[in-house]
């Protein structure tokens, strides 16, 4: 396994080189990220705390031969598996499934009238697939990143971010927010960026403190938010609105919410209680973390599991499982504080950590967890990653 952008590039030019018989011309990385807090907010406009991790999507590329026609010829080392993507006109969603991100990224592209050169071009990654961590946005954004260099074009920050969330609803058919592309977008190695998701505005938090760490445990339960859950929760997001009279959830307040209680009914009061409450737990939590109160940070973490857990139900009882054994070590063992992080349904847990005790609280959590649901852990701890980018080779 390899980590790291600088390793995973020279890995994907060589790659590249093995399999086309030429080095590549550009080679482009984009993050996965974690999210710290506020959770299913970004697509009802609110308030979110990713950050962009040290794992990347990288894609090494060149111009293909002028008689093999315009299009990209795309090649994913994870299956090993190339498709061809029509440059000349909007690609069709199809099979491969995977390759529909790119497809989404091409047809942004084509839209605004910015048509590359026929490319070849090599994909690897070591962002966890279906493990909450934006896989997906990753290799939207590092994709977009490579159109702009293949097409000499620089897109305005944010509209790159835009481009590649419509990809993924109109190919990939999940109605996400804008928070996991515009991380990718915007990752920052100072820290975490709190995002208003309605204005799309951002605010450096920084995360730098060498005492602290942020632990990332993976399930191994794969989430797939295409299968239709998370555009249910959205839809009780957009119903719960319309019912309080604002055109976004987000702009709810508590009081609001119960306020209306009888008029929501139970589960989408539950939905919306879910959402007012988490963006008030983000706002603080940044303030937290800004401050270097890592107990505090860690108690809103804890909240908002239970409130994922209980009344926007997106969790499972293997994510339920790790928050409780994090919560069992404690600060003693030198845990502040533990969540899902991701769309749920399986995926990761993120937990705030002393950075002298993280490989104690990892073994503990791979051994509490392998004993109580027999399937093995894996586990990671990353600080602020860089951003998408053109890797200097």
């Amino acid at each position: 396994m390899v980590f790291g952008y600088d390793v995973l590039a020279r890995t994907a030019a060589s790659e590249f080189t093995a399999k086309f018989g030429r080095p590549p011309r550009w080679v482009v990385a984009a993050p996965g990220r974690v999210n710290i807090i506020g959770e299913h907010t970004d697509y009802s406009g609110g308030l979110v705390l990713p950050m962009a991790i040290d794992r990347y999507t990288v894609i090494a590329a060149a111009p293909a031969p002028a008689d093999d026609g315009l299009r990209l010829r795309l090649l994913s080392a994870a299956v090993g598996q190339s498709v061809d993507i029509p440059l000349a006109a909007t690609p069709a969603p199809g099979e491969p499934r995977w390759a529909n991100y790119a497809r989404g990224v091409v047809a942004g592209f084509g839209a605004r009238g910015l048509v590359p050169p026929a490319l070849d071009a090599l994909a690897i990654s070591d962002v966890p697939l279906g493990g909450g961590l934006s896989s997906s946005a990753a290799f939207e954004v590092a994709t977009a990143t490579l159109l702009e260099a293949a097409t000499g074009t620089t897109l305005e920050l944010t509209e790159k971010a835009r481009l590649c969330r419509q990809a993924e609803h109109d190919y990939a058919l999940v109605p996400c927010g804008i928070m996991d592309q515009l991380i990718s977008v915007l990752g920052d190695e100072r820290g975490a960026l709190l995002i208003d998701c309605r204005s799309q505005q951002t605010h450096l938090v920084p995360f730098a403190d060498p005492s602290v760490s942020l632990l990332i445990a993976n399930s191994n339960v794969r989430h797939a938010l295409g299968d239709g859950a998370y555009a249910v929760r959205m839809s009780a997001s957009v119903e719960a609105a319309r019912v309080l009279g604002v055109a976004e959830l987000g702009r709810a307040t508590p009081a609001m919410v119960a306020a209306a209680e009888q008029a929501l009914g139970p589960v989408l009061h539950r939905r919306a209680r879910h959402v007012v409450t988490e963006n008030a737990r983000t706002r603080a939590a940044a303030d937290a973390l800004a401050g270097g109160d890592w107990r505090a940070a860690g108690a809103l973490m804890y909240e908002s599991h239970r409130s994922l857990r209980d009344d926007y139900e997106v969790s499972s009882p293997e994510l339920d499982t790790l928050v409780e054994i994090a919560g069992d070590i404690g600060e003693a063992g030198g845990v502040y504080g533990a969540r899902m992080t991701g769309g749920g349904f399986g995926g990761c847990t993120v937990t705030l950590a002393a950075a002298d005790r993280v490989a104690d609280i990892g073994e503990r959590l791979a051994h509490e967890y392998q004993r109580r649901h027999d399937r093995a852990l894996t586990w990671f701890v990353s600080r602020p990653a860089r951003g998408a980018h053109i890797v200097e080779t």
